[in-house]
């Protein structure tokens, strides 16, 4: 485990603060006047998705956490719970709680790929690709109009999400969604 120093705490790192793992948001190294400089960061604690601000200081120092990513496939949500497995061992089962992994579950398919993050051999954590592919299941009929403007309409995906979709896109169809915004990017095959 690598002991970081203050200026060394940069974004994207993910370290020990009080004996839970944080991932850095941001950080800014700078001295005010006559003072010593701080390194002033955004942490985000990878557990409870809460996120705090923190200033680390010329003399102290935080240890790297020690992530372990492994790949695994999404089974399912019940009863508040969502269930993964592992890709390589699929005894070795896993959950969250819904509320924790919501933002991220509601765009996958049962069975979908995902990568799950690993802190003292506990999952803490699940990591989905930028973009995926998911089917549309129900679609409203295009009303014809003023359509000048690039009209949309509100689709179901097959996950049970809600998006907003270009008026070509009909039910069955296949679209590429931003798992970070929640947007719809492309439709990849047409039914």
């Amino acid at each position: 485990m690598a002991i970081l120093s203050y200026n060394e705490i940069t974004q994207k790192k993910i370290i020990v603060f009080n004996g839970d793992p944080y991932k850095v948001l941001s950080s800014r190294v700078f001295r005010m006047q006559m003072r010593k400089p701080v390194n002033q960061t955004k942490l985000r604690h990878l557990v409870s998705g809460r996120v705090i601000e923190n200033s680390f200081h010329q003399n102290e120092s935080a240890p790297e956490a020690e992530i372990e990513q492994k790949d695994a496939i999404y089974l399912y949500t019940n009863h508040g719970e969502s269930w993964f497995t592992e890709s390589t061992d699929k005894k070795n089962r896993f959950s969250f709680p819904e509320g924790l992994v919501h933002d991220s579950v509601r765009w996958l398919e049962q069975n979908a790929p995902i990568t799950a993050l690993f802190y003292d051999e506990k999952p803490i954590s699940i990591s989905l690709p930028a973009k995926v592919e998911i089917s549309v299941t129900e679609a409203p009929p295009a009303i014809k109009g003023n359509t000048a403007t690039g009209g949309t309409k509100q689709v179901t995906l097959s996950s049970g999400a809600n998006i907003n979709v270009p008026l070509f896109v009909n039910a069955g169809d296949i679209v590429r969604v931003n798992t970070d915004t929640g947007e719809y990017v492309e439709r990849v095959a047409k039914k």
